[in-house]
């Protein structure tokens, strides 16, 4: 048995999304899905993504939708396979990437009544979700054909437009549930969206720019702050301004304002290294920042900022939110931030830093960046094979970042210089879960891509790879093993002998070679500096695994040891003054 003209109601959903812009769908395998799922595959225009692991293929989603900055559409069976989406959910909330999660339902007399593979689906998601819209059963009746149309419409612009994010939409099925592919113009007539609408970022006037314009020309001693911007505008006008006022930047690794064509001596990238020193923080207080993106990766800057609140503290949010942990009294700003910082150059008022204030932030970094240049040029350590991404990837690459110490080592070691590497993460919820995943989601735009893991989020989300080798992905993938959870060793319970080992550094010894031939992988075991930037200067023609094998402890006492001659640094500039 077959739906019949029942698929129409479908089929005009599915095409609805395409109307509105969608490229991908990520499908993972089921019975009550299978009218979304056969549909989308015969979408004459649409990706279809298959993966059998729902968690993962959140991820992949995600990552595809992050690197596009425009929905995707993720489709499952009823049950735990929907729970399973959950975690992805979450990082799309807290980093505003846009999804939309199609669940297939048993229909209402099937529920919560002990029908198998049935859980209440209502809203399941709370409020990490912008929408929730319980889908009618299936009718090819006209007007709910319009319905059917308008509300993929609505799904989409609803995850696309202010605050992007995540919507579900639920659609409850009865048999028979495979669609009839024969009937005749499937897709119907329409060439644009059903529904239009007209948006875009907050902005505000040029009276309040004015206003915060005259607040800044107080002072003289500012910072520029940037955490992860996503869009080229944004990082142009950003240099502009730096540029403009000679004010030193603190660019987070995920700022992309460090490796970019158009990179200026005013990008300070060695601030976290810095921050850790109390004479430092101390002595290099600024009177204002205005702050752009999402809060940095650096824990130091966030402590100093606790520690050390600045006269005047702005925030420029493109969306109306608030993303802001330190609790430092703030003027918010809701508007783009190429749009602001248009409005700040256009004045007839006019600022510049202080030159001496500048100059020292600037002296003060490079002789920094001399030295972990220097401290990674020949033993291969965590920190170094950071810096040999940073010398030898070539230009137009991506960097995908795991969480823990591989981005806490790109933000100390990932160096500026003028060529274009992009570097993405999973930073809304920080989690180590669905990077190689997120990871294989951007190598599917079409960016050549090299991720950088830790052993336990490789092993987290090892079966990926399938996914990636099913959908005939490339991807470099680059796994220190250092046998365990390396950031703990920078944290307090290191202290805690007795029970560190079993609780934190959890080592599962875990065999990444054998793991990855065993899929048929190309494996290599970099045990050089050398070694390691002759892989990754190479294309990348398929997927392949790169372990780095280190040794936990003596990681950190490496870093301490980087510590003190950061320290050095501070006291000698300190005595030139």
């Amino acid at each position: 048995m077959i739906m019949n003209e029942q698929t129409y109601y479908l089929s005009y959903f599915i095409d609805e999304l395409f109307q509105n812009g969608m490229e991908d769908v990520v499908i993972s395998p089921g019975s009550r899905s299978t009218p979304l799922a056969m549909l989308f595959s015969e979408h004459p225009h649409l990706n279809d993504w298959l993966h059998f692991d729902e968690r993962s293929a959140a991820f992949f989603a995600l990552g595809i939708a992050q690197t596009k900055q425009k929905p995707v559409a993720l489709v499952c069976t009823s049950g735990t396979a929907a729970a399973n989406y959950y975690p992805a959910i979450i990082e799309a909330y807290y980093s505003r990437v846009p999804l939309i999660i199609l669940t297939a339902d048993r229909p209402h007399e099937l529920r919560d009544n002990g029908a198998p593979q049935a859980i209440d689906q209502i809203k399941m998601y709370g409020d990490y979700v912008k929408h929730y819209h319980e889908m009618a059963l299936p009718e090819a009746t006209e007007p709910m054909l319009i319905y059917s149309r308008r509300q993929a419409s609505r799904a989409f612009t609803i995850s696309n437009s202010r605050n992007k994010g995540v919507v579900q939409y639920n659609f409850p099925f009865k048999d028979p549930l495979v669609p009839n592919l024969q009937l005749e113009d499937l897709w119907g007539q329409f060439k644009s969206p059903y529904l239009k609408s007209s948006g875009g970022f907050e902005t505000i006037d040029d009276f309040e720019a004015e206003d915060i314009l005259n607040a800044i020309s107080n002072y003289n001693r500012g910072l520029i702050v940037c955490g992860e911007l996503t869009r080229e505008e944004e990082i142009t006008s950003v240099l502009k301004l730096a540029k403009e006022w000679k004010i030193p930047v603190l660019a987070d690794t995920l700022s992309q304002l460090r490796q970019y064509e158009e990179t200026h001596e005013y990008v300070i990238s060695t601030y976290d290294a810095l921050l850790k020193h109390d004479d430092f923080r101390e002595n290099y207080q600024p009177e204002f920042i205005i702050r752009f993106g999402s809060m940095p990766v650096s824990k130091p800057y966030f402590q100093w900022l606790i520690s050390h609140e600045p006269h005047l503290h702005i925030v420029v949010d493109e969306q109306a939110g608030y993303r802001e942990p330190s609790n430092a009294k703030t003027w918010m700003v809701y508007s783009s931030v190429d749009h602001f910082i248009d409005q700040l150059l256009s004045s007839n008022s006019s600022y510049v830093c202080d030159s001496t204030w500048t100059g020292e932030w600037q002296a003060i970094d490079e002789a920094t960046k001399a030295l972990l240049r220097e401290i990674t040029e020949h033993d291969l350590t965590e920190g170094s094979v950071v810096s040999t991404l940073s010398d030898h990837l070539p230009n137009r690459h991506t960097v995908f970042v795991g969480s823990s110490m591989p981005i806490r080592d790109m933000d100390t070691f990932f160096l500026p210089a003028q060529k274009h590497v992009i570097v993405r993460a999973n930073r809304g919820a920080n989690g180590i879960d669905g990077v190689v995943s997120s990871a294989f989601g951007a190598a599917a735009t079409g960016e050549e891509v090299t991720l950088l893991i830790g052993d336990l989020s490789f092993l987290h989300d090892y079966t990926s790879l399938l996914l990636g080798i099913k959908n005939g992905l490339k991807l470099r993938i680059v796994v220190i093993n250092n046998n365990g959870g390396g950031i703990f060793s920078f944290l307090p319970q290191y202290e805690h002998k007795q029970h560190f080992e079993k609780l934190f550094g959890t080592p599962f010894n875990p065999p990444i070679k054998e793991m990855v031939e065993s899929l048929n992988v190309r494996y290599h075991l970099a045990q050089s500096n050398e070694q390691l930037a002759n892989l990754v200067r190479e294309p990348v023609t398929g997927i392949e695994v790169i372990e780095v094998q280190t040794d936990r402890d003596e990681n950190f006492k490496w870093h301490q040891d980087i510590r003190g001659h950061v320290r050095q640094i501070i006291n000698n500039y300190k005595g030139e003054r």
